[in-house]
């Protein structure tokens, strides 16, 4: 299914060293379209300083970067012409509204002013958007941050820990915002956060760091299946399980407990195995009511597993 999707930021073969300490070691990984991908890593891994190399605050010793074709070192104004972002906190003058703010970025960055309404929208900011920013909360400022990285209409956008310091419903409010703009607005959205419980909801794959070098790139199926030998369970409830188990061949993958029938799949196929599945049961005759996978690994879990540890405090 990647091959298929158009790459939107490659990073391959990254090094950084600051001062004396390499940071990074030889980074591979490519994010596309349409996805909101989590970048995860023990506190000091290198999320940050692959960040800041991504979006030109740090020059790379070595490697090749691109951002929509665009080689960050030969074509950094083209690369760079697709990015928006959030690396610190967003910085807005508070004393002006949250319109004056995007006014003046948008003088700044010679934008039409038509598309601050677009961009207010997209974060679901227009009701309070005449109001000054020292009124907004923590939330409504990080959302403002958001669609001021979202004016000159980015096709990556990239977050830096931006749910620090929300309370659970700012925090759920920017999940469904991030979402929305991935998958309905085709962003590639890039995500650096510490909270694993958020990223498994938010994420569509997602990246782990570990002293500076990349552990792998997985889907969400992939994580949950990291505890159960490479296996995803799923469990559908249907009128007759022990036939349908039957119908599908049975053995040790395959099982029938009352109206429920568990199915042991390959987690690097499991999306596609079990479309495949629920349809030859339809086909046959077989009512399905529901279809689960059940919680395996959490994304917590798979992260302390791949990584095996929570942190070494090397520099970010």
């Amino acid at each position: 299914m990647d091959d298929k999707r158009n790459v939107v930021l490659s990073i391959k073969g990254l090094n950084k060293t600051l001062g004396k300490k390499q940071i990074l070691h030889s980074i591979d990984m490519e994010c596309y379209e349409g996805e909101v991908f989590g970048f995860l890593g023990p506190n000091g891994a290198g999320k940050t300083t692959t960040i800041k190399v991504v979006v030109g605050l740090l020059m790379p010793d070595e490697g090749e970067i691109t951002v929509c074709g665009h080689d960050i070192t030969k074509d950094f104004e083209g690369a760079m012409a697709n990015v928006g972002g959030i690396v610190e906190n967003p910085e807005m003058y508070k004393y002006m509204t949250g319109r004056e703010n995007l006014k003046q970025y948008a003088r700044m960055r010679g934008l039409d002013f038509s598309e601050i309404d677009k961009a207010v929208e997209m974060v679901k900011l227009s009701n309070r958007i005449d109001e000054k920013v020292s009124r907004y909360s923590l939330g409504m400022r990080q959302r403002l941050g958001v669609a001021q990285a979202l004016m000159h209409k980015p096709r990556l956008l990239i977050l830096d820990e931006p749910t620090n310091g929300l309370d659970p419903q700012g925090i759920k409010e920017l999940r469904d915002i991030v979402k929305h703009i991935a998958h309905e607005n085709g962003v590639c959205a890039v995500v650096s956060s510490h909270l694993m419980s958020e990223m498994q909801l938010m994420c569509d794959r997602v990246g782990i760091i570990s002293g500076g070098s990349m552990i792998g790139t997985y889907t969400m199926d992939e994580i949950a299946a990291t505890n159960h030998g490479g296996f995803a369970e799923y469990v559908i409830e249907t009128d007759n399980a022990a036939d349908a188990a039957a119908f599908l061949g049975g053995g040790d993958a395959i099982s029938a407990d009352g109206a429920m029938l568990h199915l042991n799949l390959n987690g690097a196929t499991a999306k596609q195995d079990i479309a495949l599945t629920i349809k030859n049961l339809v086909n046959k005759g077989f009512n399905i009511y529901s279809v689960n996978l059940r919680s395996g690994s959490s994304l917590e879990d798979a992260f302390i597993e791949l990584t095996g540890k929570e942190g070494d405090g090397q520099i970010e």
